[in-house]
């Protein structure tokens, strides 16, 4: 069982890191509103990361609204692109693909926990394991080869890890999980973990949703020895929800923050939003400091 239970002094760093695959809706908004006060309260820096690691869902549309949508807010940033055009050139992962494949390797010479898998997510569902994958290709020694492989690691039986209080079964949630995918381009836990190892985050705010995300991380970064991640402080609060049935999603089309500005809203709705949720959910000891200056700028 791997605990990450070591805080970082003061003052923190942490990222806002949307993902280019639609527009930014209200849950998204309102966790970059949380992050930007934390890291404002306390004296901190933020990043800003566009994630835009799946080429097939992203569109320069929606990179271009991440900028707007953060400048209609009010949220500024230290480190990070300047703009679409920077963006393209200096920060997206698609043009930074060789260097991950670079660090992969590295990673590759430090244990005989990783190996090529070839089946396919057809197979794969056809195994009736809800989506986790057994470990079909683990002793077959497969050549890793773009386009027809990709690259996973073994998480042993009870892997257990505690992310921000509460115990994952990493065998059990995710089982053997990707780190390079078979279109040759990096998996998202392996990406997001080399990103946050370089931008030296040591605060991430997150939904409960990537509580399994995190666990998978933290996995990686005790394999991998990377302890300014081990010793990072994780914040996961509960999801925006629709009609208090699902989750808010891009895919779904709900309310995006584009919407919102073009029919003429006052950016401190969101801004209520986000006192709203801070208020009900009380999830960390910063919430009073958060609402002051949520207020002060709504």
């Amino acid at each position: 069982m791997f605990y990450n239970t070591v805080m970082r002094p003061h003052p923190i760093r942490s990222r806002i890191a949307p993902t280019p695959s639609g527009y930014i809706h209200l849950g998204n908004a309102v966790n970059f509103l949380i992050t930007w006060a934390l890291v404002r309260s306390q004296g901190g820096e933020l990043l800003l990361r566009i994630d835009d690691m799946d080429p097939a869902r992203t569109r320069p549309e929606y990179v271009e609204e991440i900028f707007r949508s953060l400048e209609w807010l009010g949220i500024g940033w230290d480190h990070g692109p300047s703009g679409v055009e920077d963006f393209y050139r200096n920060f997206s992962i698609q043009t930074r693909k060789e260097y991950y494949r670079n660090e992969l390797k590295t990673f590759q010479k430090t244990t005989d926990r990783l190996y090529a898998c070839t089946c396919s997510r057809k197979e794969i569902l056809s195994l009736n394991t809800h989506g986790i994958y057994p470990g079909t290709c683990r002793t077959l020694n497969h050549t890793l080869a773009p386009e027809h492989s990709a690259l996973r690691v073994m998480v042993p039986e009870l892997t257990n890890i505690v992310v921000d209080k509460t115990v994952v079964s990493l065998d059990k949630t995710l089982g053997d999980f990707v780190l390079w995918r078979r279109d040759d381009t990096p998996s998202y836990q392996f990406a997001s973990l080399i990103d946050d190892r370089d931008g030296q985050i040591d605060t991430v705010v997150r939904g409960d949703d990537l509580r399994n995300s995190t666990a998978a991380q933290l996995y990686l970064a005790w394999l991998f020895d990377i302890p300014s991640f081990l010793n990072a402080r994780f914040i996961h609060h509960p999801l925006m929800m629709y009609n208090g049935q699902r989750k808010l999603s891009k895919s779904e089309g709900d309310q995006s923050i584009k919407t919102l500005r073009e029919s003429g809203a006052n950016k401190a709705l969101v801004f209520n939003h986000a006192v709203t949720f801070l208020k009900a959910w009380q999830g960390i000891p910063e919430v009073p400091a958060l609402l002051e200056l949520l207020d002060n700028r709504r």
